[in-house]
């Protein structure tokens, strides 16, 4: 990311971003995951079903939000997100904070943001309008979901299986993307595909 800021400028705040979604589509463990298209901070737009025969992760972010900030300071984020970026995964932190509200920001900014964390994540996608969001039943951040290479919803809910916001707590958990990827990459079936998520609620 170390030419975003440059390239960020001539991005709109919100008239040139797409929202789109797929009409009565919903988010079901074992099902097609509901494709959407969305738009990041450089202005480009990103489509799921484009990422079919990869695996996508989908990771909803608020950097306002102190189980988000566990993750990042610990850099334990970062580190997932360029480990499996590396194996060819496509990550994808999604904002479905609403303007004016705990974890939006401008395109400009949320790149700064991005940049001084040392996000590693395939693109950070704008869903203001909270469509992707609420089509998908993100309750908090961050919210996590595995897709298969064939489209199929493979994993949806916590990180993992530790519900704080102490980083001390990061290495005795079980980290559940971790575990459904591993799975799976290896031809098995997700043993924990459903989780309850936890975090702070989506600002929708």
């Amino acid at each position: 990311m170390s030419n975003i800021l440059t390239k960020v400028v001539a991005v709109t705040l919100l008239a040139g971003c797409t929202y789109a979604v797929k009409a009565g589509a919903e988010a079901v463990i074992g099902e097609k995951a509901p494709d959407f298209t969305l738009t990041d901070v450089l202005g480009n737009e990103h489509t799921l079903s484009d990422y079919e025969g990869q695996y996508v992760v989908l990771e909803w972010i608020n950097h306002g939000c102190p189980f988000v900030v566990k993750f990042y300071d610990a850099g334990e984020m970062q580190r997932l997100q360029e480990k499996y970026t590396e194996q060819g995964v496509v990550w994808l932190a999604i904002c479905s904070s609403k303007p004016g509200s705990q974890g939006y920001y401008t395109p400009e900014d949320a790149a700064r943001v991005s940049e001084e964390k040392g996000a590693n994540h395939t693109a950070y996608l704008y869903d203001a309008p909270g469509d992707v969001g609420r089509l998908y039943g993100a309750q908090v951040t961050p919210h996590m979901y595995v897709i298969d290479p064939d489209g199929i919803l493979i994993y949806q809910g916590a990180i993992d299986s530790i519900r704080s916001a102490n980083q001390a707590d990061i290495e005795r958990a079980e980290n559940y993307v971790v575990s459904a990827l591993t799975q799976s990459m290896a031809g098995e079936e997700v043993a924990t595909p459903v989780t309850r998520p936890y975090g702070c609620t989506v600002k929708y």
